[in-house]
């Protein structure tokens, strides 16, 4: 039930018993939530899906490795998007310079990335189905952790990483589609930042080139592109399409 709808049944009510709508009825919305079912967040969906598509997307599953400025935007928008079931890795602890570009904000400081977006998630869509692991991600359990997902969002920082992951996975996990960020720092146009199929199981997105090094800024309007990219991607898999 929208904000407005709710007001004016609200308003009804208070209007029936003399006690006027003043103040915002913020207790009922607090309340509206908490009664929130599966099948309305379904309905509420499929205002906005086919329900081929619905059942495609509630049905589809992703890792996200790596929940920071990509990862938690990533997992954010495939919660939002109905992704029926995610799995996040992550060994870090939120600090106060990750906020210009993460999920999380001033309350979550001091804590472990993967509490925190699951507690995140979890206030989106209470149905979703999130396994979160706080685990340093190598060559040697990349296969361990991620072969049981059709879809990987790559989301670490470094280079390196990024490459180990990704040989890793390839190697290891071969019914498992990586999709990877690459190059999002700076504040040049948006719109170099573009998603490239370069393998049967690999895709890239990113403009290939501004990585984060000395006197590179990261632009949270760019990291969020890159982001979304990535999470576009694995929704057009999840319906079935594969081309960048």
């Amino acid at each position: 039930m929208g904000r407005e709808k709710l007001f004016c049944e609200y308003a009804k009510t208070k209007a029936a018993s003399g006690q006027g709508t003043s103040p915002e009825p913020e207790a009922a919305l607090e309340s509206e939530k908490k009664h929130i079912s599966r099948r309305q967040l379904k309905e509420a969906l499929l205002e906005r899906y086919t329900p081929e598509m619905y059942e495609k997307i509630s049905g589809g599953s992703a890792a996200i490795a790596g929940l920071g400025g990509l990862g938690s935007q990533i997992a954010v928008m495939l919660t939002r998007a109905g992704v029926g079931k995610l799995f996040l890795v992550d060994f870090d602890r939120i600090e106060l310079t990750n906020l210009n570009r993460q999920a999380y904000d001033l309350t979550h400081l001091g804590r472990e990335k993967t509490e925190a977006l699951t507690e995140i998630l979890k206030k989106i869509n209470p149905y979703l189905e999130v396994t979160a692991v706080r685990e340093k991600v190598t060559a040697e359990n990349a296969g361990r952790l991620f072969q049981g997902y059709p879809i990987l969002c790559e989301a670490f920082d470094k280079p390196g990483q990024k490459a180990m992951l990704v040989n890793a996975v390839l190697e290891q996990c071969p019914h498992t589609v990586v999709i990877s960020g690459n190059g999002m720092a700076g504040c040049s146009s948006a719109n170099t930042i573009v998603t490239q199929r370069k393998m049967k199981r690999l895709y890239l997105c990113g403009d290939g080139e501004t990585d984060l090094a000395s006197g590179v800024c990261l632009m949270p309007s760019r990291v969020m592109v890159c982001a979304a990219h990535q999470a576009n991607m694995a929704i057009r898999l999840m319906l079935g399409e594969t081309s960048g």
